[in-house]
């Protein structure tokens, strides 16, 4: 079992950066694929990254790529998500997950809000 918890979300102009965060508990959590997945407001849940349970493998969705950078510390059980070049088309919750590259598994954080302004 494990529970995910997302921060960092926030309001910055276009062009800006944020740095998300999801703490998870639970002693399993290093042997987890994670990702982040953001749904927009009148849109379906979309794939943003993946990283492997090592941290050595990472997979991104097109419109992300060159942009953001996911990572993790398994000795802080956190993954990131570094976020720049921040377009409006940006503007999403943003979830994070166990997932399987961009196939979600079961365990959900409650989302943080990222809003990208013109």
């Amino acid at each position: 079992q494990v529970q995910l918890v997302e921060s960092g979300g926030g309001l910055v102009q276009a062009g800006g950066s944020l740095r998300l965060s999801c703490a998870a508990s639970g002693r399993t959590f290093s042997s987890y694929a994670m990702g982040w997945f953001r749904q927009a407001p009148g849109k379906e849940r979309e794939f943003v990254a993946a990283i492997s349970w090592s941290g050595g493998s990472t997979y991104y969705a097109d419109s992300v790529k060159g942009r953001f950078t996911i990572s993790r510390d398994n000795a802080k059980n956190t993954v990131y998500l570094q976020m720049n070049s921040l377009k409006p088309e940006d503007t999403a919750v943003y979830y994070c997950a166990d997932s399987d590259y961009d196939v979600p598994g079961d365990y959900w954080g409650q989302g943080t809000q990222v809003t990208v302004s013109s």
